[in-house]
């Protein structure tokens, strides 16, 4: 009709494109890459990284991921801080084992579903062989097992630090960090087009993580 002027449309962000493209989780992780370089955003990954070492579900990676691929020539310094607030986080997930066991540590047990029985066979794991802590640091096994473990299972406090500090930096410094620092741009390409196979494929390497320590803990 004449004299009326069109209807405006608001640009759509990010996220709400990614929504409609791919649903919420392409909507979250456009948040994840916009948030990447945010003020806040080192802080936030120390936060994850310190938690999920004692009592958080969520891994690291997750946010550690997409800052580095939002900026590649940081990728070894954001590993780095990751690492060194993994280390500092299973300091605490040490002391629950060791001095809470009774109450925070088995809270966490349940709350998690770690069977017993596997807590157990992996506590006298790590009283025989502590440097198992090195190999299961490395995988998808949830870190705050390990670390809550450690100290249930009365591994030396200076033994059980080295072992983490070790594993923390294979895992974040030397395979993601390189990873990323290499293949940075075409990691974030494929990543962007494949994303909900690659969470799958993740869950599946958490779910081969238990089973191979199943198949250690025989």
């Amino acid at each position: 009709m004449l004299g009326r002027w069109p209807k405006r449309v608001e640009p759509m962000t990010d996220e709400k494109t990614a929504e409609r493209r791919g649903g919420p989780l392409r909507a979250l992780y456009a948040w994840m890459m916009k948030n990447a370089q945010g003020k806040h955003a080192w802080a936030a990954l120390a936060g994850f990284a310190f938690a999920e070492a004692s009592c958080f579900p969520i891994p690291p990676d997750v946010m550690l991921l997409p800052m580095m691929l939002a900026d590649r020539k940081r990728a070894f310094r954001l590993a780095g801080w990751c690492a060194l607030w993994s280390v500092i986080g299973g300091m605490f997930g040490y002391a629950i084992g060791a001095l809470f066991w009774d109450t925070a540590g088995l809270w966490i047990i349940h709350a998690f579903h770690f069977p017993p029985a596997q807590v157990e066979a992996l506590r006298l794991k790590y009283t025989q062989h502590a440097y198992f802590i090195i190999v299961q640091g490395l995988t998808p096994i949830p870190y705050k097992l390990v670390t809550i473990t450690s100290g249930l299972a009365g591994v030396p406090f200076a033994l059980f630090m080295l072992y983490s500090a070790i594993t923390r930096s294979l895992r974040f410094i030397v395979l993601e960090g390189l990873l990323v620092y290499w293949f940075g741009e075409q990691a974030r390409i494929i990543l962007e087009k494949y994303l909900e196979a690659a969470l799958i494929g993740f869950l599946v390497l958490v779910v081969l993580g238990f089973v191979l320590l199943n198949y250690i803990l025989k």
